[in-house]
């Protein structure tokens, strides 16, 4: 906070150039995506939005609204994110499941029923990923 209020800039140090960034995000890009990956994806995603088709009844009272279209992407992303970190050229469902919370947790709505009975989204989230099947 005194930092943003006072008169005296700091100095900043770079530590990676923008075009190391721009290099990283190509080569996360290239990191190879199987389609039962992909599936993955789309069934965590849309478990959150129609729960009843995979068998999660119980979460339908429980979602107010799920993860949108763009929920896949950025799991898409951070999933191949992930296993760049662990440098692999591939992602496993490892890697989707280390991510989903941090990429689904704001995106999952929660009804007034399941704050009433101090249901999360993260709880909801990890109903899902211990109900869809993994690849």
């Amino acid at each position: 906070m005194r930092n943003n209020i006072s008169s005296t800039a700091k100095v900043i140090n770079q530590v990676i150039s923008p075009d190391d960034i721009k290099k990283g995000r190509e080569l996360v890009q290239e990191i190879y995506l199987d389609e039962k990956i992909e599936k993955y994806i789309l069934d965590i995603v849309f478990a959150t939005r129609f729960p009843k088709d995979f068998k999660l009844d119980k979460l339908n009272d429980l979602i107010s609204y799920g993860a949108s279209p763009r929920a896949t992407i950025n799991l898409n992303i951070a999933a191949r994110a992930m296993a760049f970190i662990k440098r692999r050229g591939y992602v496993i469902p490892e890697d989707v499941r280390a991510v989903a919370y941090d990429v689904l947790r704001h995106r999952i709505a929660v009804t007034y029923e399941a704050e009433a009975e101090e249901i999360t989204s993260e709880k909801i989230i990890t109903e899902i990923l211990n109900a869809v099947e993994v690849p």
